[in-house]
């Protein structure tokens, strides 16, 4: 006996059993009840969204002799020749295999005869943008002026490869993925039907695993059944898709959280161990940071149990969400270098490695010369010579024996107004605030426990305490994200207030004595001239 496979053999028969599409549907069972049904269609999306399903369903209500509110009856001969698939009027060809210009011409000349039975003569493209550029050529002009018994419903994954004169001459509908609840839905409509007992969580799961994809989360389902005629569990969906424990998952978060690199290896050695798929426990790994960061702003999560909560609760307490985020752009830029290199493992360990660094190491990036230059920019930027003072170049070289030129050196000396100080701290705490309510969460995450000063009256400095790391100067060096920050300081104090940042864990030490500022020059080993 012939076996079918589950996608297939509950396809939906009706617009009203799919899910996640009816924006769709909707309009198209009102195209029908109105008797305005075009010539020429196009159903755009991912794969396994319903554009092949509705292109079926399509066929058999414009030609069923019993329609019921723009639904084909399911019952009547010509629905069920259409469904056993042994009417000659409605035709389906796979433009992947079919794709070349005597295909074409074969519909071409096709749809100049009559319908043996049907009212139309319905043709379904699946894969459309394989076809040859004179493929295309050849179908355009009987696409534009079909014949009244003739309709064209064409489906792809790319739109983006068709030409512009097919796009203009068909209805575009545009199938979006499907959101996790339709799909746990629609799997339990069909685990009742095909007897098959499961957990709700291990749904939940294949919903998730499915990435909108009902195809993939029905084909998920159908393995697990095969493996399993009992009662299929979270667990065994896990092993059959190859997902790691969460037990590993934990271990390395946990460990990358702690700056702890043996823990974090031995918890990759045990992925290794059990055969696990690396990229896929990497994926599993930045989604976990992710659900972190999510639970530590929002205190809510879905697809864990309690204690799996009480786990992540744990971890989010150790940390701040500018360190979660810092880490889930390390990985994924991992997950990307992964995917290109022949050495996954010691690609992945020296990744997980250089994850559990602290951010004053992990962050540093550059050349050694880069480092040192940007060292010495800093302590110039930072050196405080006091009101009015000049320096020489006897003064500097006195003790310094280094060939350093220096013609003068002068610090304006800013004016601040301490009056001010309170009133400038709390226009920034509502600044904060505002970015955070606006849902400006990059900006609002890079500012976090900031302090500022008020310079003059046009500017402010912006001091990082902890260190302004590479991932906060990426996202306050931005042009947008600057001018967004000005526009919230002036709604705040209805000033156009500039901003300086600086950095609180590079501000440079002088020397106690005469007053002579110790040299930055001499500490790195830079010879340089300085001229006024």
């Amino acid at each position: 006996m012939s076996y079918t496979a589950l996608y297939r053999n509950f396809r939906p028969l009706k617009f009203s059993d799919m899910v996640g599409q009816e924006h769709i549907t909707k309009t198209l069972r009102n195209q029908v009840m109105s008797g305005r049904v075009g010539h020429a269609y196009l159903f755009t999306g991912g794969r396994g969204t319903g554009k092949t399903t509705s292109a079926k369903i399509m066929s058999r209500v414009v030609n069923c002799l019993n329609p019921q509110n723009g639904e084909p009856c399911n019952e009547c001969e010509i629905c069920k020749e259409i469904l056993d698939g042994s009417l000659t009027d409605v035709v389906e060809m796979d433009a992947a295999s079919n794709n070349s210009v005597e295909d074409i011409r074969s519909i071409r000349d096709e749809v100049n005869f009559l319908p043996t039975k049907a009212k139309y003569r319905v043709y379904i493209i699946d894969e459309v943008h394989m076809l040859s550029t004179g493929a295309f050529n050849a179908l355009l002009k009987t696409l534009e002026e079909p014949p009244e018994h003739v309709k064209f419903i064409l489906a792809t994954t790319e739109p983006q490869k068709l030409p512009m004169t097919i796009l203009s001459r068909c209805q575009r509908f545009d199938f979006k993925k499907i959101p996790e609840q339709d799909i746990i839905k629609r799997l339990k409509v069909i685990c009742d039907g095909a007897d098959i007992k499961i957990d709700e969580e291990a749904l939940k799961i294949i919903a998730v695993l499915s990435e909108g994809h009902m195809r993939d989360a029905i084909s998920i389902l159908e393995r697990c059944s095969q493996e399993n005629s009992e009662n299929i569990t979270i667990q065994e969906v896990k092993e059959l898709v190859g997902l790691p424990s969460l037990e590993y998952i934990n271990k390395l978060s946990r460990g990358i959280l702690e700056y702890d690199s043996i823990t974090s290896l031995e918890a990759v050695d045990n992925v290794i161990e059990d055969g696990k798929d690396l990229y896929n426990f990497l994926w599993e790994v930045i989604k976990y940071f992710k659900d972190i960061l999510v639970y530590k702003s929002t205190n809510k999560l879905n697809l864990y149990s309690d204690n799996e909560i009480v786990e992540i609760k744990k971890l989010a307490d150790i940390t701040d969400e500018e360190r979660l985020l810092n880490i889930i752009y390390q990985l994924s830029d991992l997950e990307n270098d992964l995917k290109w290199s022949s050495q996954k493992t010691i690609m992945f360990q020296t990744g997980v490695i250089k994850a559990c660094r602290k951010e004053e190491y992990s962050n540093a990036g550059g050349s050694p010369i880069e480092k040192r230059l940007t060292e010495l920019e800093n302590k110039l930027a930072n050196l405080k010579f006091g009101q009015d003072t000049t320096i020489g170049m006897q003064e500097i070289a006195r003790g310094e024996n280094t060939d350093v030129a220096v013609y003068k050196l002068e610090e304006k000396k800013v004016s601040k107004n301490p009056t001010n100080i309170n009133k400038v701290d709390e226009s920034w705490k509502k600044v904060i605030d505002s970015l955070k309510k606006n849902g400006k969460i990059r900006l609002y995450t890079a500012l976090i426990n900031t302090r500022v000063s008020e310079l003059n009256d046009l500017m402010w400095e912006i001091e990082f305490p902890n260190g302004l790391t590479d991932f906060n100067k990426n996202i306050l060096e931005n042009v947008a994200n600057n001018s967004e920050l000005r526009k919230e300081i002036f709604k705040i104090t209805g000033k156009e207030i500039h901003v300086k940042f600086k950095d609180g864990k590079s501000i440079s030490k002088t020397s106690s004595g005469e007053g002579t500022p110790k040299s930055p020059i001499r500490d790195l080993g830079i010879d340089i001239n300085i001229i006024e």
